[in-house]
């Protein structure tokens, strides 16, 4: 029936899934209670929030929904700890779908140490596709600010241009690829959905950027855009130098895509001060994380960014 969960339908198929234990999380979820009570952990100063939908993926929605959110924490130097989650389902999925959904929502927030503070779920006839969306919450001690950033300054990448719509396609639309890729290649793309996370990289880098963030709808080049846009320098970009997936390569030639405009979680991008990117990188190659640099700041007439994104034509 469409409308909120039963108190004993909601326990079962929500509320027993609370991603990772923590003891700052006085109050999380619960039937009757309208908020979350977060005690703030000592030494901490800045609260960081962010929040983001899924729309353009079913299969693995709730673990794209925690890394997508918790990207955008990372990104501003915080440890992503609790997570709001709301889900509208349409009636005809089912409680079946909201569980499972919930199961892999829990299972993605325990990875990264992050709580599920509360929500709000409903079935709806509303609708004919699930609407997720996620508000994660974090502390951080770091400002990291597109206004910081200077001229001479560089544009560190780790990941792969476009691995989250290549990913998305294998899992969802795996047609497509059919006379591209051999059954292995498809699998080793479906395998991607494990690299969307950066907060590795992101804990790493935030000990040496001015301005960390994540390419998502628009690819790399509305990643550029923005950047170049937040701030008073244009970019110079080393196209030839953005790292991406032969597999990639492969497909944008074949199917006529831009692998630059193709949504790209799992990519982060760093601006680092010159006297800083050397330490940065051995740091990261220390880690087993490879990075490359793809562009610095300069004065000069901004390049202009095609920002569309490639996905939703594919799919």
């Amino acid at each position: 029936m469409p409308g909120k969960l039963q108190p004993e339908i909601l326990k079962d198929s929500v509320l027993n899934f609370t991603g990772a234990l923590r003891k700052d999380l006085l109050v999380g979820g619960g039937i009757g209670e309208d908020a979350a009570l977060i005690k703030i952990p000592d030494g901490q100063k800045i609260l960081v929030a962010a929040s983001d939908p899924v729309t353009g993926a079913s299969k693995n929605a709730g673990s794209l929904l925690v890394h997508v959110n918790a990207n955008d924490l990372a990104c501003k130097g915080a440890d992503p700890a609790w997570l709001i989650v709301t889900l509208i389902i349409p009636d005809k999925l089912g409680v079946p779908f909201i569980k499972n959904l919930m199961k892999e929502i829990h299972e993605a927030c325990k990875e990264i140490g992050a709580s599920i503070a509360g929500g709000h779920t409903e079935l709806t006839s509303k609708y004919d596709s699930p609407v997720l969306s996620g508000t994660m919450l974090g502390m951080t001690s770091y400002e990291l600010s597109a206004k910081k950033i200077s001229e001479g300054d560089y544009i560190l990448a780790t990941g792969h241009a476009g691995l989250e719509g290549m990913s998305i396609i294998a899992n969802d639309n795996p047609k497509l690829f059919k006379n591209i890729f051999s059954d292995k290649e498809l699998e080793i793309i479906k395998s991607w959905e494990k690299d969307f996370s950066v907060l590795k990289p992101a804990k790493i880098l935030r000990e040496y950027a001015r301005y960390m963030h994540d390419p998502t709808e628009g690819g790399i080049n509305g990643a550029l855009y923005e950047l170049q846009s937040a701030g008073d320098f244009a970019i110079e970009l080393y196209e030839n130098k953005i790292p991406v997936s032969e597999l990639t390569h492969r497909a944008a030639g074949l199917l006529g895509f831009n692998y630059l405009n193709l949504i790209s979680s799992g990519m982060l991008i760093a601006v680092i001060p010159p006297e800083k990117i050397s330490e940065a990188q051995e740091k990261l190659q220390a880690n087993k994380i490879s990075s490359g640099v793809i562009g610095k700041f300069i004065k000069g007439k901004k390049i202009l960014f095609d920002t569309h994104e490639e996905l939703w034509r594919l799919i």
